[in-house]
């Protein structure tokens, strides 16, 4: 449906409706009774083929659903004869692409109703009043149209928080729509709005008896992906090797819309193939012949879409899943375990833990020198759990305005809730959280209870975890390390020798390495030396031997050959003397007084000092 409403045409005022798009007849209306004069007509949609079972991923909220808007709009006689009033409004938050729109028509065509489809921009008008107009006219006609359903897409365009709000047109809207829901009691019309954004709505509209039930649309995991990518691929040609089970698992962090683009992709992929196949001849071939029995979209061409999908919840700054895996992290064996008893197999076997009880810590805290990992091993946690994860350096969520900075706060959470199972990263989180005393300033203050409030609310947010990272936990505020917030601290420390190995195996994968370079000996000669410094030793490695060959390729260009265009020579590689001419210029960046400090709070034998 191209329009959701039109202007009133000569016709109209002169009591005779105009010739609709979608009906192609005309139709009678007496303007002074239905009062209709100057308004905007709404257009509902009936009829609609879509069904809650074209919707995949939708398994955990179909219940939910069905009770609160399918039901009492499909069996309304039911609800009057029992004196049962449905709800008024249900808000579907999520990610763009998580199949909001798809969802409320889907709706709409499983209880059979009226379905009124409005973006959120269509009720705006720049003459006063018109606005409000149109949003009485729009529940006027749901009303005359009931049992009914008003889908208002991108809701928040138009309901934003009062006190942000600079417009009057906006407060009034706020405050119309308000009314208007108020008056829906026993109409059997019920009003969806979708956004991506429900923290920036007006309170008042989220309130009982409006918008007071709201259902989340996160990132689908890997079984709802499965289910997406079923429903999506329905009357595609596919071949006997498609694996669902597979391409889900490849696809962390898509929603809806990017795995429909991912079936695009791989018949776009299966097309270009086929031709070149079989070159033109395809377009002469009848398309229900024998030779075209064999054209079907393979389990190669998804692979290869996937690669050409960027998914938009990261584009749009939600969670998605890091590329880090265990083999990318050296010397942190010990932790490993650790991390993978607390999170990775609580997310992995979460129902064998809840049959038993069994409950996993809110909070972790990594402390430790810097540069020994902290970061890489949430990442490395996030992706064998396979859940999404969000990276936050504390200072980047302080802002110098009155309220923003516990707002960036809840967002976080909000998002991390929505993207479940997430992992949710703060790293340098002692800038965030710092011990409270007389000298706090306010902001500090308000941005500490924020974040324990949101800590005590993790365990209502099931599969949403919490790692943060610090060089200094003395400076913590010590409410954040209690039972239920950052309840278990475990030590990052420097590597040992064979951790020093395992890093510098790990750093070199990869990279043309001599037979000459002993890891064992680099390992003894790169006492205290931390992960960061030995990527750093790796790297100016890298650099003195491309010193050696450098020559060669000036020599090259000087010849009139582009520098670009000249290969290393075969068998080069990074020796021995160059790790040593790297060593030479790099040297450990943690002291031993700082490695003192943590072993003291490790075994909690300080008192009051500080790291110089």
């Amino acid at each position: 449906m191209a329009d959701s409403y039109r202007q009133p045409t000569s016709g109209d005022r002169n009591g005779t409706d105009g010739v609709t798009k979608r009906a192609k007849k005309s139709k009678k209306i007496d303007a002074d009774e239905e009062g209709l004069e100057s308004r905007m007509l709404f257009i509902p949609e009936r009829n609609l083929t879509a069904r809650l079972d074209h919707v995949g991923g939708i398994e955990s909220i179909r219940a939910d659903i069905n009770d609160l808007v399918v039901r009492p709009l499909k069996f309304p006689h039911v609800y009057r004869f029992l004196g049962v009033q449905p709800t008024k409004g249900i808000l579907l938050h999520g990610p763009p692409g998580s199949g909001k729109s798809k969802l409320a028509e889907a709706i709409a065509g499983e209880a059979g109703c009226a379905f009124f489809r409005v973006a959120a921009t269509e009720l705006v008008t720049g003459m006063s009043g018109e606005s409000e107009s149109r949003l009485r006219d729009l529940f006027e006609q749901a009303k005359r149209a009931a049992p009914s359903i008003i889908f208002i897409d991108e809701i928040d365009a138009v309901t934003p928080k009062r006190e942000n709000s600079s417009r009057e047109l906006e407060k009034r809207i706020v405050a119309q729509l308000g009314i208007c829901m108020d008056s829906l009691a026993d109409h059997f019309v019920i009003v969806i709005g979708a956004t991506n954004r429900q923290e920036c709505l007006d309170p008042m509209i989220r309130r009982n008896g409006r918008f007071d039930r709201e259902i989340s649309m996160g990132i689908p995991d890997t079984d709802a992906r499965f289910s997406i990518l079923r429903a999506v691929s329905m009357g595609m040609r596919l071949g006997d090797d498609v694996d669902f089970d597979e391409i889900a698992a490849m696809t962390p962090g898509f929603v809806g819309a990017d795995l429909q683009a991912v079936t695009r992709e791989a018949a776009a992929c299966a097309i270009t193939r086929i031709f070149a196949e079989r070159g033109q001849i395809v377009g002469e071939i009848d398309p229900d012949s024998a030779e075209m029995e064999s054209a079907f979209v393979t389990q190669q061409d998804f692979r290869a879409a996937v690669g050409r999908v960027q998914p938009s919840a990261q584009r749009e700054g939600f969670a998605t899943i890091p590329d880090v895996t265990w083999d990318n992290v050296g010397a942190l064996s010990h932790l490993r375990k650790e991390m993978e008893d607390h999170i990775v197999f609580p997310i992995t076997f979460k129902n064998l833990y809840r049959t038993f009880g069994v409950a996993v810590p809110a909070g972790i805290l990594l402390y430790g020198p810097p540069g020994c990992g902290k970061t890489l091993l949430a990442k490395a946690v996030a992706n064998g759990s396979k859940a999404n994860f969000i990276s936050v350096k504390g200072p980047e969520l302080l802002n110098k305005y009155v309220g923003e900075s516990e707002r960036a706060v809840r967002l976080i959470f909000q998002r991390a809730a929505v993207s479940a199972p997430c992992v949710v990263f703060f790293d340098e989180v002692d800038s965030l959280c710092p011990v409270r005393n007389s000298e706090s300033n306010q902001t500090t203050e308000r941005v500490v209870n924020q974040l324990l409030t949101e800590m005590d609310g993790i365990q209502n947010r099931r599969e949403v975890y919490v790692l943060a990272a610090t060089n200094r936990p003395d400076i913590i505020d010590p409410a954040m390390l209690r039972p239920g917030r950052l309840e278990r601290q475990m030590y990052v420390p420097l590597p040992d020798a064979p951790g020093r190995v395992d890093i510098l195996q790990k750093l070199t994968a990869g990279i043309p390495v001599s037979a000459d370079v002993d890891f064992q000996a680099l390992s003894l000669q790169t006492n205290g030396y931390s992960g960061a410094d030995l990527a750093c030793l790796v790297r100016e490695a890298g650099i003195a031997a491309v010193e050696k060959y450098r020559a060669e390729f000036m020599n090259a260009s000087a010849g009139g050959v582009s520098m670009r265009s000249v290969a290393a020579p075969s068998g080069a590689c990074v020796t021995a003397h160059d790790f040593a001419v790297a060593l030479s210029k790099v040297t450990p960046s943690v002291t031993q007084q700082q490695i003192d400090f943590y072993e003291r709070f490790r075994h909690r034998q300080f008192a009051g000092q500080t790291l110089n």
